[in-house]
């Protein structure tokens, strides 16, 4: 569902925070959310009709006789989502936290919901989703902006080249979250996807500091604030928090695994301490896109982060046929450190360009 989303929202998330400073509010945000409902709605036809060929093993929930509910789940899912966008935008943090700590009720669902077995899993995310989205709905109005169903022409042209360059780089970033899982269920089956998903889920809440940070390195490099000073303090913060959390997460992340369940402890440690190290190599990308981004300098991320993007599928891919799950861990360490090793190249490219034309930048 999640998968889903990411392709609906079509960049549009990133000129929520872009252009939000400058444009009206109330047309880029109705406007992203309708071509996204559009979206969401033709790609979630899309997974149900081809579920046999995508993931066998889901065709037993994306089926037409549950298309009504699962479209509403989708919609949902990617209001909630553009509107979480939108508090940052706004640097409403305060909401977006209210946002996500509701979007937590699916385990109160999942008790009542269980019998149900997958389905049920299913839908107890699907029923927080309607929730968060209502309630952030009616956040949004509270902050002033309003609900329409307006598309605004005006704003899909000047914000196409920005939009289409930011979805290719999201997609690239976000994809290998959603797409390695799926991979990992039809080469090993579903137990291994099981163990890696869990060690994947603990292991990126260090993915988490970057992502968070740099979001917000982006939304004040849009509102005008110093580039350099912003990223040189985020760079800080973020390697002051995740060293520390990688030396505890090493020695003591099996019985954070082990609070789960012992097989996963048993079965998903050594990915996980592998997993973690990507979060040491991770943020260089992840600063460097949100600068690029304030920049516009699309065409720079789409190259970078298309090259981590096949590295990481094309490594999954070849890893966990030979060393299991954990062949996994080992291909998103190499593909991000071969994209710090592509920004250092192309920096070094770029100052000895810029000194031959005899410019300071």
């Amino acid at each position: 569902m999640s998968l889903i989303v990411l392709l609906a929202k079509v960049g549009l998330d990133f000129s929520i925070i872009r252009y939000f400073p400058a444009r009206d509010k109330s047309v880029v945000y109705s406007t992203s959310i309708v071509i996204t409902t559009l979206f969401s709605l033709i790609f979630g036809l899309i997974f149900i009709l081809g579920a046999d060929l995508f993931s066998p093993e889901l065709k037993d929930i994306y089926t037409l006789e549950s298309a009504g509910l699962l479209f509403i789940f989708i919609i949902a899912n990617a209001t909630a989502n553009l509107a979480g966008i939108a508090f940052v935008a706004l640097r409403r943090s305060e909401y977006y936290l209210l946002q996500n700590l509701l979007a937590g009720s699916k385990i109160l669902f999942l008790f009542p919901l269980a019998y149900l077995g997958a389905f049920g899993i299913f839908g107890s995310v699907g029923i927080s989703f309607i929730l968060t989205a209502v309630f952030s709905s009616l956040l949004i109005a509270k902050s002033g902006i309003k609900h329409s169903f307006r598309v605004d022409r005006e704003f899909i042209a000047g914000s196409f080249h920005f939009s289409l360059g930011n979805y290719l780089v999201g997609l690239f970033q976000t994809a290998p979250n959603l797409v390695l899982p799926i991979m990992v269920l039809n080469i090993l089956g579903a137990d291994a996807a099981a163990y890696y998903y869990i060690a994947f889920s603990v292991a990126f809440i260090l993915f988490i500091v970057p992502n968070a940070i740099s979001t917000s390195l982006f939304v004040e490099g849009s509102n005008g604030e110093s580039l350099r000073q912003s990223t040189i303090r985020s760079s800080i913060a973020i390697y002051a928090l995740l060293i520390p959390a990688v030396v505890i997460l090493y020695f003591s992340g099996d019985i954070i695994l082990g609070l789960i369940g012992k097989e996963y402890a048993a079965n998903g440690f050594e990915l996980f301490r592998v997993m973690i190290f990507t979060s040491l190599v991770l943020p260089v990308t992840y600063i460097y896109s949100a600068v690029k981004r304030v920049q516009n300098g699309v065409r720079d991320l789409v190259l970078l982060n298309g090259v981590v993007f096949a590295s990481l599928i094309l490594l999954a891919q070849t890893c966990t046929t030979a060393y299991g799950i954990v062949g996994i861990g080992y291909a998103w360490v190499i593909s991000y450190a071969v994209g710090v090793l592509l920004i250092g190249l192309g920096t070094l490219w770029e100052r000895i360009a810029t000194a031959g034309t005899g410019s300071h930048v």
